[in-house]
């Protein structure tokens, strides 16, 4: 028992110094802190660029139907959702480097480019969870005066977002995971990162352990914020309905 034990500890001791010198020397742990910083702000950046194009086409397709006028503006935002849904994330993001964004830094581009790809799939989810509010809501706007964008912005929209908000979680979360190819256009990613320490120190399990227990750590903290978001929400309706 006691060779078994004393394996057990020359094992994590041997791990231990392996750690410290894949990480600590030549300071290579703020490769790690940067990548991590970068993408929290492409994943954020991306985040609120996703939610406003969602939003504007869910808005415009709802409010156009039936509308001669919103027919081409709905036919638009149709094919912006079906090229941007089937076309590769990373295709996508290599030619707004290369090709429309050319002067623009790596971190801008990413920006970019996953926010309006996020952007066709966070319209659809949005787009359902208005059509699933109960039609009476349209008509008890209408009967109130309100235009039938301002109803689905003031009365429909609000209601909808309760729906939705596990699926824009996670929307959320996969935006996150893809942003592990921002390395592509020269962004030093939390990915990048970690390929930057293995080909430094021939280590490849610490660095990419740890940067699959980070992304793992960001999901979780994510998912724990979204629930608890969710249950305020739902308390508010409920004491609403109390009220």
């Amino acid at each position: 028992m006691s060779a078994f034990f004393q394996t057990i500890a020359d094992f994590f001791r041997t791990w231990g110094a392996k750690l410290a010198e894949t990480f600590l020397e030549e300071d290579r742990y703020r490769l790690l802190l940067t990548g991590l910083g970068n993408t929290l702000i492409i994943t954020l950046g991306a985040l609120c660029i996703s939610i406003v194009i969602g939003s504007l086409i869910a808005v415009v397709k709802y409010c156009g139907e039936g509308s001669r006028w919103l027919k081409p503006v709905c036919r638009l935002c149709d094919l912006y959702v079906t090229v941007i849904r089937g076309i590769p994330v990373v295709v996508v993001l290599l030619i707004f480097y290369f090709v429309i964004m050319k002067s623009a830094d790596g971190i801008t581009v990413g920006i970019v480019t996953f926010g309006i790809n996020s952007g066709a799939y966070m319209a659809e989810l949005m787009r359902g969870g208005i059509n699933a509010v109960d039609a009476g809501q349209m008509e008890a706007g209408r009967s109130l005066g309100l235009s039938r964008v301002q109803t689905t912005v003031h009365v429909i929209l609000p209601q909808a977002m309760k729906n939705i908000l596990p699926a824009i979680g996670n929307e959320m979360i996969a935006l996150l995971k893809e942003t592990a190819v921002a390395g592509y256009v020269a962004v030093q990613d939390l990915t990048r990162a970690g390929n930057l320490i293995r080909n430094n120190t021939y280590d490849a399990f610490n660095p990419l352990m740890v940067v699959a227990l980070t992304y793992l750590a960001l999901v979780v903290g994510m998912t724990a914020l979204l629930n608890r978001l969710e249950r305020r929400l739902h308390r508010g309706a409920k004491r609403a309905r109390a009220a």
